[in-house]
């Protein structure tokens, strides 16, 4: 097993306690708490339960010889690690052992920490900003705001901190500005941003463009009944220069798209919903296609987090506490995904639970073996 690694990675993470009162090793904690969260902890009894069942393991790898931290001492130690630190050595640790290829989709999302809020005041509630590489289910970054109307402006700096150069970098409408657009670009990546009315000018120029294209739809979708949901989605795409109007404040502009999305649940009214994005690559119909539908695998990965990790149902909130947690989950989740046994992640983490092997190969999955594409 490669603690060793593990500690090269996140060494750097800070520790604010007063050196003379430290009892317990920051790293043995921090690392106790990535297994316990890899094995299905969900808050910081869960944590000490996890280490206490395992001790044995844990003192033959030079960890808790003496004593195991209650869970309180758990809670204050890692909530008071400095969260900017921590998020830097996750992402230095991904960057080093994951490399993007030439085109493949980066998604950035955000996602509400829904029982993160202090206790007084509600609106403190804290909102994450992820970026996933969707081909091979990664969590590359984060970064908190705190309300989702700063995505804004936490997107550039997390854009910032990553190594996307060659990837096609996917978002949703909020972050269709001409300063993130400016951002990725100068990252060496290209963008698809979902254009709607926050950007009204743009928006009713790309519908313009794609009028003939909405005008001819209803005859050339051809319905099947009979079985089940039907859902069919269909990719335009033109050259920006088609644009009535002057977008050059747009960097790197150079394609414009309409994705039409015709579903047809059973026994409902069928329903056409058209979709516009910008780009600075020049993409085809099926390359547009498929990196709008990879857009929509960091919502399954927020699934994943909130049904099989409990994160929204964590009430942890004091300090750092809940954004050290969020990132232990991702950490977590990229390694359980990169283990290759076929499981689902729930069962991963039981194996994990019930006995050390499984853990072992996970850790060695995720701190060695992520492909290097």
């Amino acid at each position: 097993m490669h603690i060793d690694e593990f500690k090269e990675y996140f060494h750097a993470v800070t520790d604010e306690r007063q050196s003379a009162k430290v009892t317990y090793c920051l790293f043995e904690v921090l690392f106790g708490s990535l297994c316990a969260v890899i094995a299905g902890a969900k808050g910081w009894f869960d944590i000490r339960e996890y280490i206490l069942g395992h001790h044995d393991w844990f003192k033959r790898n030079g960890m808790f010889i003496n004593d195991i931290p209650v869970d309180d001492t758990i809670a204050r130690i890692l909530s008071r690690i400095d969260p900017d630190s921590f998020h830097t050595c996750f992402i230095n640790w991904m960057s080093a052992v994951y490399s993007l290829t030439d085109g493949q989709i980066v998604a950035i999302d955000g996602k509400t920490l829904r029982g993160s809020y202090n206790r007084d005041d509600r609106a403190s509630t804290i909102h994450m900003i992820s970026a996933y590489a969707s081909s091979n289910k990664l969590v590359l970054g984060q970064l908190k705001t705190e309300q989702k109307s700063n995505e804004i402006t936490a997107i550039p700096e997390l854009i910032k901190l990553l190594d996307i150069k060659g990837a096609l970098v996917t978002i949703d409408a909020m972050a269709c500005q001409t300063e993130i657009a400016k951002t990725i670009v100068g990252q060496g990546a290209d963008y698809l941003l979902a254009v709607k009315n926050n950007q009204g000018k743009l928006r009713k120029a790309i519908e313009a463009v794609f009028a003939t294209q909405r005008a001819t739809t209803p005859e050339r979708i051809k319905v099947e009944q009979g079985h089940g949901r039907i859902e069919v989605r269909q990719a335009y795409v033109l050259n920006s220069e088609a644009l009535d109007g002057n977008f050059s404040r747009w960097k790197g502009l150079k394609s414009i798209v309409m994705v039409e999305n015709f579903r047809y649940p059973k026994g409902k009214t069928a329903e056409l919903e058209y979709r516009y994005y910008i780009s600075s690559k020049q993409l085809s119909a099926e390359q547009a296609a498929n990196a709008v539908r990879e857009h929509w695998g960091i919502e399954s990965m927020h699934w994943v987090l909130d049904v099989t990790m409990a994160e929204d149902a964590c009430q942890v909130y004091k300090d750092h506490g809940a954004e050290n947690l969020s990132c232990l989950r991702h950490i977590s989740l990229n390694m359980l995904r990169s283990e290759p046994t076929k499981l689902s992640i729930v069962g991963k983490q039981k194996r994990c639970m019930m006995n050390t092997s499984m853990l072992e190969a996970v850790l060695n999955a995720g701190l060695n073996s992520v492909s290097k594409n």
